[in-house]
This record gives C-alpha cells, structure tokens and sequence, in this order.
C-alpha cells in the first residue's frame, strides 16, 4: 500500500521512544547475560527445559521485562517514524549496549571487532541517509500478505539452517570457542522478520476503535509471525547468549536485524528504491558494506591464556556451545 506521508519534521515524542527504546533493550539484554552466567548450560534441544529455568530467575524475568518494555516503546516508534529513519535511531543504542558490557559484565572486544563495529555502523549510516530528503519521512502502515510471507517463511528458514549448521560445528571436539557471528546472524534474521511484524501490528493498532483494531489484527499474518519469532528467538537468542559475549552477539543480530528490515521493509511496505542515483548508490552500498564486515568478523574467540601449572586448560563452558 502506498506509504502516508508525515510532516516535514520529526515527531519529537517518536525520536523519544526511540531513545527509550534503546535504554531498555540495552539493560534488558545485559541483565540477561548476567543471569544466564548463573544458569546450568541451556541447549536448544530441550526449548521447554530452556523456558523453565529462564523463568526461575529473577534477574532474567527482570531483564524480560525491560525488554517487553522496550517492545512496548517500538511500537510508538513504529508508528510515527518510517523504517528507515527508527532503524538509524535504533542501531545508536549499540554504543549504549557495547558500555554496559564492558562496566557490567567485564566483556573486553578486540581491536579487529571494535573496527568492525563502526564499519557497521558506518555502513548502517549510508542505508539511512539514502532515505532522507523528500519523502524520506513518508511512513507505511501495512505491507500485502502475500508479499510480506514470500519474505518472512524463507527468512526463518534461513536463519534456522543457520543457527542448526552452527549448533552442529559447535559440537565438534576440539574446535575452538565460537565469536557468536553465525549465532548472530541468524537470531537476526528472525528478528528482522518480527521487525516487520512489529510494524505490521503498529499500522493496524488505532486506539478510535480497538474492537475493529483487534479484528484486522487476527486476520493478519503480523501476531502469527510474531509469535513464531518470539517462541523460536527466545530459545536460540538466550542460548546463544549464555555461550557467547554479548558485545558480540547483540551488534550482530542487531545489524543483521535492521540492515534487513530495512531492506526488506522497502520491498514489503511499498517503499521503492531512490530515483537519485546517489541514494540508491547509499543505500545499496551501505547494505553491500554491512553484509562484507559481518563475513570479515572473527568467527572464534581467542584461546584462553594457560599458566604454567594448568597448560592444558580447556575453555570455559560459558564459550563451548554444546
């Protein structure tokens, strides 16, 4: 569907939520690292037993909800900001993410991830700016069915294959500890498929009429995708979590995440490609960028210094991925 068009600025209220937003996803993920630590070792094998002991820690439950609050502000972003423009506020928040990483759980990156993190996010910065200028503030609201499904059923799929071909490398013996970049890479398509779905329930969500609000929401795919993506991204994003560092995990997944939404969001939502070969070149070259760091990203973290007494230390369970 053609996309509305908004005013020449910026909803103060939606740049807020944004910034809010980042607040809490940030919080909500580092509280989940600290509790995962404390937690015996999860395995995506068994997604109840994960479920059940996510849910016997208060510290978790605690980031949880900071994290449900977080969606709570995405949805106020959503609404008043396009994609592009809340995917540009949103990435900023991995500065935020990257300090409480490293104040509150210790996490050190290396020189080789810190170059690679602002190549993301330079690279993050030219997909946005190829949407700025005119009509760079017009905002979707709902995406056609069939569209946004030939989009999200491959995606998942991918992200799955993804996550299980990086389950079973993991498993091998002797193989060194893993950075967390495919685990990343493939939470992030799944969230960047409940990204749009999030937009999705955003467009149709009218606080005039909540009963007719309620009923295009059920006969939409947007709730059943979210679903999918928030059972099947709890399991491998928190267990993926407890086995890598979060100053790793999250940048990725969340670059993967929105280098996709809004790619992917322009071709779902109606959003063409800029005439200005400029902004396409931006955009497009942006996406190339993003996509050629995360292949360069070291895959494995480095093996662990051994002392004279313990020369044959193995790594710490936190990093196996069994």
């Amino acid at each position: 569907m053609p996309a509305g068009q908004g005013s020449s600025a910026v909803p103060w209220w939606g740049v807020a939520s944004a910034l809010l937003a980042n607040v809490l996803y940030s919080t909500g993920f580092v509280l989940e690292k600290r509790a995962l630590a404390g937690l015996p070792a999860l395995s995506t094998r068994q997604p109840v037993r994960v479920v059940v002991r996510l849910l016997s820690s208060p510290l978790w439950l605690a980031g949880s909800l900071a994290l449900a609050a977080g969606f709570a502000a995405q949805l106020a972003v959503y609404r008043t900001l396009p994609l592009a423009a809340a995917q540009g506020l949103f990435v900023s928040g991995l500065v935020l993410l990257l300090l409480l990483s490293s104040v509150v759980l210790g996490e050190r990156t290396s020189g080789r991830e810190r170059q690679g993190i602002v190549a993301i996010l330079v690279a993050l910065a030219l997909v946005i700016a190829s949407l700025q200028g005119e009509g760079g503030r017009a905002v979707a609201r709902t995406a056609p069915p069939a569209t946004l499904l030939l989009i999200a059923v491959p995606s998942l799929a991918a992200g799955l294959l993804l996550y299980g071909s990086a389950e079973r490398r993991a498993r091998r013996r002797h193989r060194r500890p893993t950075a967390g970049v495919p685990y990343g890479v493939a939470v992030g398509l799944l969230y960047g498929v409940s990204s749009l779905a999030i937009k999705g329930v955003a467009g149709l969500l009218s606080p005039d009429d909540l009963p007719a609000a309620a009923g295009r929401l059920l006969r939409s795919p947007y709730p059943y995708l979210l679903l999918v993506t928030g059972a099947a991204g709890l399991v491998l994003s928190q267990t993926a979590l407890q086995r890598c560092r979060a100053s790793v995990i999250v940048p990725v997944c969340t670059t993967v995440t929105c280098v996709f939404t809004v790619v992917c969001g322009t071709v779902a939502f109606g959003e063409p490609l800029p005439a200005d070969p400029l902004r396409r070149a931006l955009r497009l070259g942006g996406t190339a960028v993003a996509v050629v760091v995360l292949l360069a990203l070291p895959r494995h973290d480095p093996p662990a210094p051994t002392s004279p007494a313990s020369p044959t230390r193995t790594p710490e369970p936190l990093h196996e991925g069994r």
